[in-house]
């Protein structure tokens, strides 16, 4: 295997997984927008944040789902990975994160934390859910969702990687599975009736903060990002407010920190 070790040579592999699913929700009118990070080197720097090195990009609920249920890649490439709320087969490791990956199969990751999963070089796609548009009801779902994760993370790990005693003494002693797990945080999120308020609810999403109107996402707008065209939410500078604050401000040096990342083609 040849190490990757020039950060422009690990966004190139990014930026083609990037064209093949922007090019597959063309084809099959799924939506999808840049964001977090990403859409933040997009409206900013009209690509990636200087010192950055992944890409985010969010999708309605409905879209994300159909996206991991028929997303095909012809040419073998790319894979997408994604927790299930389902029992696996004996023996096999259940996938780290909560949210999904879309993969360039050619390449090696080595992530720490994922303690012997194995993935390539990736872009993440979080899902989009509607959530309570009263406000303490949302702070109880919060403080359940954070919870559960917690646990989860202790379930993988073997392990209190968060420090959550309580998440801790959950996992010692209650008889959950990761696919119990992955079923009561499907039940807690996943909301079928709209509302006027959505958020990423995954492990990686914010905290209440990062709610934003539905209105946000209410149709999609093009917008550069590394000298090609790609799709955001037409509500994007509210979305970015609501989350970030004043993001066209650059961050202190010190915060401008690129992933320690290991990464290899095969």
């Amino acid at each position: 295997m040849r190490r990757i070790t020039d950060i422009h040579e690990l966004r190139s592999i990014q930026m083609g997984i990037l064209d093949h699913v922007h090019d597959y929700c063309e084809r099959h009118g799924l939506r999808y927008f840049l964001s977090s990070g990403t859409l933040i080197g997009a409206v900013r720097h009209k690509g990636y944040i200087p010192w950055d090195d992944d890409i985010d990009i969010y999708m309605p609920r409905q879209d994300y789902e159909q996206f991991l249920r028929n997303f095909l890649d012809e040419t073998g490439h790319f894979r997408v990975l994604a927790p299930s709320p389902w029992e696996r087969a004996g023996g096999e490791i259940p996938y780290y994160y909560t949210f999904a990956k879309v993969v360039d199969t050619r390449t090696l990751m080595v992530e720490t934390e994922t303690k012997g999963f194995e993935i390539g070089v990736f872009m993440d796609i979080f899902p989009v859910d509607y959530v309570t548009d009263d406000l303490k009801e949302r702070q109880r779902v919060f403080a359940r969702k954070h919870l559960l994760y917690k646990i989860r993370r202790c379930k993988i790990s073997h392990e209190n990687p968060l420090r959550s005693r309580l998440a801790y003494f959950c996992y010692r002693y209650l008889p959950v599975s990761v696919s119990m797990l992955d079923r009561w945080i499907r039940q807690l999120i996943v909301r079928t009736t709209p509302t006027q308020t959505i958020c990423n609810m995954t492990e990686a999403g914010p905290g209440i903060k990062g709610c934003f109107p539905a209105e946000d996402i209410a149709s999609a707008v093009d917008i550069e990002f590394e000298g090609k065209m790609y799709k955001t939410m037409v509500g994007y500078h509210d979305y970015l407010t609501r989350t970030y604050g004043d993001y066209m401000k650059l961050p202190p040096v010190e915060q401008r920190v690129t992933h320690q990342f290991e990464a290899y083609f095969k």
